[in-house]
């Protein structure tokens, strides 16, 4: 009898060891993935792998990106800061053909400003991976950077190991070659789709894990940005719903990421560790093509518009995650740094250089106290915005304001700025008071 209650005892203990175990994380993140762009939105796309996280998870309904750009949005997710504190307005462009830079900053010809924008990721910025290595997690990073040439790679921001990443922000097609010179995966047989190779090496990597450490896989994709080049196989039932042979192209890149999704998932459940892993899906900015019923996307001057700024974000955290479950909360992509260290530490996140804020209360139905949410690029004359709650305000060098209320008009079709007065000034004042701290003045750049 007492050798059976020892038994139970010690079966018990291991249980709840095992419950204690700090989660594996995947971080899956796309490349011009609109908010429209998944099944569970628009039916017309074939996504049942992220349809079935969003079932399992909380998808976050308006999920945003501070600055709606490649480089910037992966600065922020990466350091929870906000881009433009960090000096980059704009995506990191090449200064040579083999995608490396000499000079600390770019300008963009048509930016009304002309601002300058850093050319890479500083080393001495904090990532979450640096973060989560120091509690004991092994870094895991394929596919797209965009932040940096070589001596800004993942290896050098805390990633324990990178595959598929190169100097560009896209590559040349998603058949070789990928990339015309400094091509980092040229041993890849010329059938073979540059999402698939991607994957290929994810499903590797968890079914070869052999470390007693947690790990972090971060599947960065270069897709579903163009050159638009769907996998072959996918193509034809795109054009079978009658879809233009661009758009057929870009549907067949969407359920190609999807199915990267799948196997990943799978991967997990057949090494047995899917219950102890957390899935964070989301994208770097809104559409290029149309995110009805939202107005905006990627470029065309309404970026910050909410077809351009908000994106698909879905959370998967096994024991955690109530399924099926819809958070209507404004939410930024800064967010993921702080909840992904709360996720690995198992404390809420102290780290003071940050603006974003930790999920989890979010995800346990706990309170979450309201914010503005702040937003900045240069590119053109649209160039910030702030939402607070259900209440939207953009603004324009040229001195036009936009004020919209996207609970109620989620399309931003009715201008609000000459009606709810009140509110616009207000507002106002709140973008105009976060200029004036965070974006970065003249003398803060080291310019030559």
């Amino acid at each position: 009898m007492i050798k059976q209650v020892l038994i139970a005892f010690f079966a018990l203990a291991s249980l709840q060891g095992l419950a204690q175990e700090k989660p594996n994380v995947v971080v899956f993140f796309i490349d011009d993935l609109g908010w429209a762009d998944v099944g569970y939105q628009n039916q017309d796309f074939q996504t049942p792998n992220i349809d079935q996280l969003k079932k399992e998870g909380v998808n976050f309904d308006r999920a945003y990106v501070a600055t709606p750009t490649c480089s910037p949005s992966r600065a922020s997710i990466l350091t929870g800061k906000e881009a433009i504190r960090l000096q980059m307005p704009r995506h990191i462009t090449e200064e040579d053909k083999f995608g490396r830079n000499t000079e600390k900053y770019n300008y963009w010809k048509n930016d009304p400003v002309q601002m300058p924008s850093i050319n890479w990721l500083p080393l001495e910025e904090v990532t979450y991976a640096e973060r989560l290595k120091d509690l004991g997690y092994y870094n895991m990073f394929i596919g797209k950077w965009h932040l940096g040439h070589e001596a800004y790679h993942p290896t050098h921001q805390g990633f324990d190991e990178q595959y598929g990443t190169s100097n560009f922000g896209h590559p040349k097609s998603y058949y070789q070659p990928f990339f015309q010179v400094n091509n980092p995966l040229k041993e890849i047989s010329d059938d073979q789709y540059l999402t698939d190779v991607l994957t290929d090496k994810a499903e590797d990597f968890i079914k070869n894990y052999d470390k007693k450490q947690p790990f972090s896989l971060n599947v960065w994709h270069y897709g579903v940005h163009g050159p638009h080049v769907g996998r072959k196989d996918l193509i034809d039932q795109y054009k079978a719903k009658g879809w233009e042979d661009r758009y057929a192209e870009y549907g067949a890149m969407v359920t190609a990421m999807d199915e990267s999704l799948g196997r990943i998932r799978k991967a997990l459940e057949e090494k047995g560790i899917a219950d102890n892993t957390v899935i964070l899906f989301t994208s770097d900015q809104g559409g290029y093509f149309t995110n009805f019923p939202l107005r905006g996307k990627k470029n065309g001057g309404n970026t910050l518009g909410e077809g351009g700024a908000r994106v698909p974000f879905v959370l998967y955290y096994p024991g955690v995650t109530k399924a099926n479950t819809t958070c209507q909360v404004p939410i930024q992509t800064i967010d993921v740094y702080p909840t992904l260290v709360e996720i690995a530490s198992g404390k809420q996140c102290t780290d003071e250089q940050i603006q974003g804020k930790s999920l989890i209360p979010l995800l346990k139905g706990e309170k979450f106290e309201d914010r503005d949410l702040f937003f900045f690029r240069s590119y053109e004359d649209q160039y910030c915005s702030v939402i607070s709650g259900d209440w939207k305000l953009i603004k324009y060098h040229s001195g036009l304001l936009q004020l919209y209320n996207v609970k109620e008009d989620m399309g931003e079709v009715n201008n609000l700025i000459f009606v709810k007065t009140a509110i616009a000034k207000k507002m106002a004042k709140k973008l105009s008071d976060w200029e004036q701290e965070a974006v970065p003045s003249k003398e803060s750049y080291d310019c030559k």
